[in-house]
């Protein structure tokens, strides 16, 4: 049965040519494995008879070798066809979820668990198609090979076939629920353990380490039901497997004995029927690759998932020299009916009590976040900073630079004006320190992350909380070298803090996902609503 992931798949193989020299490989190594029984059968009787045949032995060697040297072929090609094929399934896939944006439709402990596990499991994919085809063609060549020996022995062998195909049918059925449902809940319990990790001083700070850990581990009965079905599956297939097999070979082994008695085979024919029985039931031994092609068109199908998840409408930005207007904007239940119009230049603060749709507003307003309904009009050189940045790059200074072409001088000038410059000179190496040995604070982290924004040079910077760290001192330098660094362009921040609002231009109070009210923070200061953002309603 076709599953949503299996065109996916399909592509993944098609894409690269090295497949094919796998299947080749594979074909020299099966044709030499199916010869070796005859082979070793003609030897066997050579030696019986007291003769020597130099032919004979070269063949059987040949032979040995070639099986040897294909396997040794076949291991690295296979190595290197799956982790190509892995890599472009992640590219692939990155791409997807950064095209998806922000808020995700995806959670991030999730997104990581396809990104890495699912990616991996399914970029095997040619190797365990490959594998099993090459089985099933022995199988199909060894009943030739003793139809060759002696039609009766096919025909004995044939009477398993039924219930070989019927055993492999039924462990595949039986397999595929519980292989996807272990795949999920594995994706599941990675989203929540990945939350508690970002939050592990949050947890400790409210003494809910027990009931966090009971959060996280919630799914997994889940998941340990699917991984018992699994081997369940598996364990039933093994020991009917493991007593089909002998019975064959027993059968098999009988009739030619039958046929040496009657002077049909001799004894090399009789070593050579029992090789090939036992290649003949090798589909029956590869039960574990049957679990593995299910878990790889799972993965396959949770990869699909997010590839065919289509992109919020993100209309192309309007140049609009630093002015930024919201028309009726709609973010599912975080932003309804917005109407907003923010000039060049203007210093806005966005303010408001918890869960009233800032940090979405700022999203909106930066770019990062689409919008259901309505018109967003705005400028697209835009910067971001945000309250716990994520710094990547090697030093802290390529992690100012990061995705940019900054020299040095930019570099520095940029945390400079994000007033962390004094800091980063007293490390060790200074700014060529590794960001996992800079003993830096939340607030010292806030302002690298501040400086990567300022560093490109944008009409609009927008600060999701990103000074919160700061005292209200440092703060106040900041917004003066901000002022200095990036004069005339507009500045959106979101804060929590009185002085900070008094400081802006404009004022936007947002209450459940609405704007309240604009203007000053000495004009909403008279409303005891307004008041009330800043002293929890006291």
């Amino acid at each position: 049965m076709t599953k949503p992931g299996d065109q996916l798949l399909f592509s993944t193989v098609r894409r690269d040519y090295r497949p094919w020299l796998l299947l080749l490989n594979a074909a020299v190594a099966t044709t030499g494995g199916l010869l070796l029984p005859a082979a070793l059968a003609g030897a066997v009787d050579m030696a019986l008879s007291g003769t020597f045949v130099l032919a004979t032995i070269v063949f059987l060697l040949v032979l040995a070798g070639v099986e040897i040297l294909g396997d040794a072929i076949g291991i690295i090609l296979a190595a290197s066809i799956t982790a190509r094929a892995t890599a472009w399934l992640r590219r692939r896939l990155t791409r997807r979820l950064l095209t998806l944006g922000h808020p995700s439709p995806f959670a991030a402990g999730d997104a990581v668990s396809r990104v890495t596990g699912d990616c991996g499991n399914a970029g095997s994919i040619a190797v365990t198609v490959i594998s099993l085809a090459v089985t099933a063609v022995s199988s199909v060549g060894s009943v030739v090979a003793l139809a060759l020996l002696d039609w009766r022995l096919a025909a004995v062998f044939l009477v398993s076939a039924p219930l070989a195909g019927y055993l492999v049918r039924t462990h595949m059925r039986l397999t595929a629920d519980d292989v996807l449902a272990y795949q999920e809940v594995s994706g599941e319990v990675s989203a929540r353990l990945l939350d508690s990790v970002s939050g592990l001083r949050t947890i400790a700070a409210a003494g809910i380490a027990d009931r966090e850990t009971n959060r996280v581990l919630e799914p997994l009965p889940r998941l340990a039901a699917a991984g018992a079905g699994m081997w369940r599956t598996q364990a039933k297939m093994m020991w009917r497997a493991g007593l089909l097999l002998p019975a064959v070979e027993v059968a098999v082994l009988t009739a030619a004995g039958f046929g040496v008695m009657e002077g049909r085979l001799s004894t090399g024919d009789v070593l050579a029927a029992l090789g090939y029985a036992a290649l003949g039931m090798g589909i029956v031994g590869q039960m574990t690759q049957l679990t593995v092609l299910e878990r790889t068109r799972a993965s396959a199908g949770r990869i699909a998932e997010v590839l065919d998840t289509p992109a919020p409408r993100r209309p192309a930005p309007k140049p609009s020299n630093g002015v930024i207007e919201l028309r009726n904007v709609r973010v599912g239940d975080a932003l309804h009916d917005v109407n907003l119009m923010i000039p060049a230049g203007t210093f806005a603060a966005i303010v408001g009590s918890s869960g009233a749709g800032k940090s979405t507003l700022a999203a909106v307003l930066g770019g990062l976040s689409a919008v259901d309904a309505g018109e967003v009009v705005g400028d697209d050189a835009v910067g971001y900073a945000f309250e716990r940045p994520a710094l990547l790059g090697a030093t802290i200074g390529r992690s100012i630079g990061y995705g940019t072409d900054s020299d040095e001088i930019q570099i520095r000038d940029a945390a400079v004006a994000a007033q962390v410059h004094d800091v980063l000179i007293r490390l060790p190496q200074g700014y060529e320190t590794p960001m996992a040995d800079a003993p830096l604070s939340g607030g010292e982290l806030q302002r690298i992350g501040l400086a990567r924004a300022i560093i490109r040079d944008p009409e609009v910077l927008v600060l999701d909380d990103a000074t919160a760290s700061l005292d209200t001192v440092t703060e106040a330098k900041v917004d003066r070298a901000l002022t200095t660094a990036l004069p005339g362009r507009t500045r959106v921040v979101v804060t929590h803090r009185p002085a900070t609002a008094a400081r802006a231009d404009l004022v936007v109070w947002l209450e459940e996902g609405r704007v309240r009210g604009t203007g000053t923070h000495q004009e909403l200061w008279n409303d005891e609503d307004y008041r009330a953002v800043f002293t929890g309603g006291e």
